[in-house]
């Protein structure tokens, strides 16, 4: 398993740096330029300034310094620089609570953390760094409530699937203008791995490298190249991120040993591609790991909620053929089976109302045999799985039938309740029941409900035809449905992202489609809302959006 060394060692506490040390500064630095009248090789924050994992007591905070112009991400030059952070309850920073010290090196691409501890339950802070005299932009943040707190509600922005050359990220400028959010959770792929043109074909604008990402190196500068995205950067500014990771982060279609995007021995060794994806994964991003290489962990939102996020790329055995009986294999897994105890056993152990679980692949089966021949293929690219003979999604948790058996198995032998699938990956919108057994639904139960987010800007099936949205989807659509009856939605067209509110007596996902990805403008409307009522474990369509 990977070593985050340097990068983790970069992460300090309160309590380690409780010397009260002013952010003494030459003069504001715009948006983390160095201001007129600076040295030439001030340090500048480039790359905006994030938050992530919030406990009802701390926060994640990150940031990049820049020391010297050279010192661009994925150099590995420039020298060590002392970076000050500070907490404060008010946006002018009148009111500082807390404030430490990190050190940025290239040995960690000059990111830095800080592990923030001491804070007060569901408050809203403001944060921000300084090195050399310059300040970063700053950000705002928000702690948990606390344990066995019973908040009103909990509201999370949910995204997933951005591929910086397929659009623009109008969904993360309306998710940051919005200020009722408690976090972001974002399910996957964040980044993508492929080449300029490769995916896809026409860029709406390009990202770097130019060329497919291999090396550590390659990959900072991709997450570097990101993060200079002004829609990206003020998502992470204004609000809490809390991220998994799927395929792209390292490769496509990755599994435990291999990648389908990977060619070992043309492109390295499969291990060493995969360990420099992980380590510039935990540099950049703010993710407290609570296992090293890994991102499967549980958040608590008082006694409301508990958000179990899930691994489903590190632990992954192969995935095998579109009608391979090896998918129903006792010994196949897509968890592994520690993280499935893990899941389990926290599942039985919480006295949350609602279970969340962070979840990168869908988890409902879905049969798509009835689909017209002529949209099988276009489908298949959006899943990521062959055309002929479709009828399962192999890279989702129907190419591994055992684990979910077990799962959905523990749920409904355990009479545990109130179990939302939060999922990405697809490019679709979709509001599912997720039945114990779904060749008997309805006559078999509905054990948990499934709400999918579709793609911020990864090519969707209107995308791939070149028509216009929902001409040709609709038959499509209502095909999955009629040969699904546990699918209460899909919207095969639309990017954008979702909102979902919890409540006592209900989770419900209100779903937006942007009005072109390819307008850094887009406009943001409403596509539809459902809910899943407590105790009910099954989907209905809201009357309502929840704001």
């Amino acid at each position: 398993m990977t070593t985050l060394g340097p990068s983790r060692r970069a992460v300090v506490t309160t309590a380690a740096v409780a010397a009260a040390l002013p952010l003494a500064v030459a003069g504001e630095a715009g948006a983390g330029q160095a201001g007129a009248g600076q040295a030439e090789e001030a340090p500048a924050f480039l790359h905006g300034v994030a938050s992530g994992d919030p406990l009802p007591d701390g926060v994640l905070l990150w940031t990049r310094v820049t020391p010297v112009p050279g010192a661009v991400p994925g150099s590995g030059v420039g020298p060590e620089v002392e970076v000050e952070w500070e907490v404060a309850t008010d946006a002018d920073f009148a009111a500082v609570v807390t404030r430490g010290r990190v050190v940025a090196s290239a040995a960690a691409d000059h990111t830095v953390k800080a592990d923030v501890r001491g804070l007060l339950p569901d408050t809203a802070y403001h944060f921000r760094f300084a090195a050399g005299g310059v300040r970063s932009p700053a950000g705002r943040t928000r702690t948990a409530p606390a344990e066995g707190a019973e908040p009103g509600n909990l509201r999370f922005g949910v995204v997933s699937c951005s591929n910086y050359e397929a659009g623009h990220f109008a969904a993360y400028r309306h998710l940051a203008a919005r200020a009722d959010l408690h976090a972001v959770l974002h399910l996957g792929d964040y980044i993508y791995e492929y080449g300029t043109g490769e995916y896809p074909a026409e860029p709406v604008r390009r990202h770097e490298p130019a060329h497919e990402v291999l090396t550590l190196a390659d990959y900072r500068v991709r997450h570097g190249h990101q993060r200079t995205d002004p829609d990206l950067a003020a998502l992470h500014a204004a609000h809490p991120v809390i991220a998994i990771w799927d395929d792209h982060e390292s490769a496509n279609d990755s599994w435990r040993d291999g990648a389908e995007n990977h060619t070992e021995g043309a492109e390295g060794a499969w291990s060493a591609r995969r360990e420099a994806a992980v380590q510039a994964y935990f540099e950049w991003m703010p993710v407290r790991p609570a296992i090293e290489g890994t991102t499967y962990r549980r958040l608590r939102f008082g006694g409301l909620a508990d958000l179990h996020l899930l691994d489903l790329r590190s632990f992954r055995d192969q995935q095998v053929g579109v009608g391979d009986g090896a998918v129903d294999s006792p010994g196949r897994t897509i968890a592994g089976r520690a993280q499935l105890d893990w899941l389990t056993s926290g599942l039985s152990a919480s006295d949350a109302r609602w279970h969340l679980i962070g979840n990168s692949v869908m988890i409902s089966p879905v049969a798509f045999g009835s689909v017209p021949a002529h949209l099988l293929g276009p489908i298949a690219e959006c899943l990521g799985i062959p055309a002929g003979g479709l009828a399962i999604g192999t890279d989702q948790w129907d190419g591994y039938t055992h684990d979910r058996e077990r799962l959905l198995g523990h749920l409904h032998g355990e009479g545990i309740a109130n179990t939302v699938f939060l999922t990405g990956d697809i490019h679709m919108h979709w509001a599912n029941d997720v039945p114990l057994n779904a060749a008997l639904y309805p006559l078999s139960p509905s054990v948990a409900t499934e709400f999918v987010v579709t793609s911020v800007t990864s090519d969707n099936l209107d995308d791939i035809l070149g028509v216009p949205p929902h001409t040709l989807s609709g038959v499509a659509e209502a095909a999955v449905r009629a040969a699904n009856r546990h699918v209460r939605w899909v919207d095969m067209d639309s990017h954008g992202y979702a909102v979902l509110d919890v409540t006592a007596e209900r989770a419900q996902m209100d779903y937006f489609a942007l009005s072109d990805r390819a307008d850094p403008a887009a406009t943001s409307a409403l596509a539809r809302s459902y809910l899943t009522r407590s105790g009910t474990q099954r989907v209905t369509r809201a009357d309502e959006p929840i704001a």
